[in-house]
């Protein structure tokens, strides 16, 4: 039985991957794990026979281990991933299955990539951040750096990433945003890894153009897995780069003051005799604050886009420019980030179960793993774009700038 365990699968991600899977004709069973058993048990019920629930509590391993029992593929959603990636991988790989997650923090790909060597011992292949940024990210740079036809020379690759809008911000996210501008940042520059503190990745903040939005935008050095991942399958690259933000800038200036004015602390302070965690204030403040914000510039619905440039040089040894855009429109019009990261992450635990990620086992990221033109191919399938049925266009544009700077668009 093709069984699939998606480790909170209630959540705002592994609810997109749930469905997504229930979806495919490649899985016999989805099994919802989360610590909400009566929200589990509703979803499965409206997901139909082949979707089941159980309770689990990551923090306990007992728990994960005998929620996964029989599974083909664990699908690990459960964040915050610096408290718990390491906790679940290794109870995964210790039951000998194979394993999906999203991570997005860059100690807990650390932690995971230094599990390698126990997965390839167990026979297990590990697909760690498999969702937009990191994962659609490292698959298309990886595409254009490594495929000979497109780029002979790879030198460069910058990602970037914006977006905003959603029907809802919680605690959880700000609490990540805050943990991430406490962590040092992992840039590739000049053929050398550089972990920096916040204070020197402010010399590489950037104005940067995206094609579904108006006007150009500051995007800030972000603590992500792709400037550590990517140098090591992408050879002779000199430079690796991520940056991102928020919308609406008036929101993430925001955000960005109060945790330099200490507001992130988890440290109490008496407030006329009554403690009060900077943190709680500030989060609640923020989702406050924010829905006024968006009323207040009128920002309408949620919108984005994941950029990703690749310069190099085609056999000839002409410059080449490649820029992947991934926009929230077209079919990904309405989409929030949890359907952006839950769907590819769905995505690449089909192609597991199809037997179709290479260089396993072990643990690997989305660049060493996954064919670009079979992610695609079954991204089509899955979202059902034919290219006829004009409603529902691809949520990727790809253009091409030659030497002489011209901009062709084109279609993979």
């Amino acid at each position: 039985m093709k069984k699939i365990v998606v480790l909170g699968g209630c959540g705002a991600v592994g609810r997109h991957t749930v469905r997504t899977l229930a979806k495919s004709k490649d899985v016999d069973k989805v099994v919802i794990a989360d610590i909400n058993l009566d929200l589990a048990e509703q979803m499965a019920q409206q997901l139909g026979e082949k979707v089941t629930a159980v309770n689990v509590d990551v923090n306990n391993t007992e728990d994960i281990r005998n929620a996964i029992k029989g599974a083909k593929v664990v699908v690990n959603t459960v964040g915050p991933y610096y408290m718990f990636e390491k906790k679940i991988l290794e109870a995964v790989i210790e039951e000998g299955i194979d394993y999906v997650d999203v991570c997005d923090d860059t100690g807990a790909t650390y932690d995971a990539l230094n599990l390698d060597e126990r997965a390839k011992e167990k026979g297990v292949t590990a697909l760690i951040g498999m969702g937009s940024s990191p994962g659609v990210t490292n698959i298309l740079a990886a595409f254009a750096a490594t495929t000979k036809n497109i780029l002979a020379e790879c030198e460069s690759i910058d990602l970037y990433h914006i977006h905003g809008g959603e029907p809802v911000e919680g605690v959880g996210v700000i609490g990540h945003r805050f943990y991430c501008m406490q962590q040092d940042v992992p840039l590739f520059l000049d053929g050398e890894m550089l972990n920096l503190s916040q204070k020197e990745s402010e010399d590489y903040i950037e104005e940067v153009d995206f094609i579904n939005l108006e006007g150009k935008h500051t995007v800030y050095p972000y603590p992500h897995p792709e400037p550590i991942t990517l140098p090591k399958w992408i050879p002779g690259v000199k430079r690796v780069t991520n940056k991102g933000t928020v919308l609406p800038e008036e929101y993430y200036d925001l955000t960005r003051t109060l945790y330099k004015c200490g507001m992130a602390s988890k440290e109490p302070i008496m407030v006329n005799g009554t403690p009060v965690i900077p943190h709680d204030f500030a989060t609640q403040f923020l989702i406050k604050r924010r829905n006024e914000i968006l009323r207040e510039t009128n920002f309408g619905e949620q919108r984005g886009c994941v950029k990703i440039v690749v310069i190099g040089k085609n056999e000839l040894g002409l410059d080449r420019k490649y820029i992947f855009s991934l926009v929230s429109e077209g079919a990904g019009k309405g989409q929030a980030m949890g359907e952006g990261t839950g769907i590819p992450c769905a995505l690449g635990a089909l192609l597991l179960l199809r037997g179709k990620i290479k260089n396993g086992p072990g643990v690997l990221p989305p660049e060493a793993s996954v064919n670009a033109m079979e992610f695609l191919s079954l991204m089509r399938e899955i979202m059902q774009i034919d290219g006829k049925d004009k409603t529902k266009k691809s949520p990727l544009i790809i253009q091409k700038v030659d030497e002489m700077g011209r901009i062709e668009t084109i279609d993979i």
